[in-house]
């Protein structure tokens, strides 16, 4: 599968965690208040050899203006909201989308698209299989039409990390 282009004048980047403000302000316009993790959070996640986060940056100034955090992970574990990612064991890593923003000047653009079939494709050709997530905010049809479904969640501390992101959330997974 090839990775459709991202459009001009916006480039994809690594992050790191001198993005974590830039990461934040970001999150905070897309989420409001509701949403918001910690800056300690953040910079932890962003330090972590097994994230993958990526983000879309202006070309001329490189301001931060989408992102995608995720990592790799195990089928089924859930980092609950504002919590600390867990290190994979070796058994059949997944590609874990924690939390994607971009801000509204680029909605449209097919931003998000790109940064989701990126990291997509990275996996896969890291030889990963599947790929997860929480669905929160309504976005299920979203995730739907990106190959996610919805996933039952059976373990009873899962469940209890699910349900840090509110009413609604559901925990999803797609085949790489």
């Amino acid at each position: 599968m090839t990775v459709s282009a991202l459009p001009a004048p916006w480039m994809l980047r690594g992050l790191n965690a001198r993005d974590v403000d830039s990461l934040l302000h970001v999150q905070t316009i897309c989420y409001g208040d509701e949403f918001l993790e910690s800056r300690e959070v953040f910079a932890q996640r962003l330090t972590a050899p097994h994230h993958c986060s990526v983000g879309v940056v202006h070309a001329s100034d490189h301001t931060l203006k989408a992102y995608l955090a995720a990592y790799w992970s195990n089928l089924g574990k859930i980092t609950p909201l504002d919590g600390h990612f867990t290190v994979p064991t070796a058994n059949d890593p997944v590609l874990y989308l924690h939390d994607m923003s971009v801000l509204p000047e680029l909605a449209g653009q097919g931003v998000a698209r790109y940064l989701v079939q990126h990291l997509m494709h990275h996996a896969r050709q890291r030889g990963l299989r599947q790929a997860a997530l929480v669905s929160v905010q309504g976005s299920q049809t979203y995730w739907e039409r990106q190959g996610f479904s919805v996933s039952p969640v059976l373990d009873a501390q899962q469940s209890m990390h699910l349900e840090t992101y509110g009413d609604g959330a559901l925990y999803m997974t797609a085949a790489l």
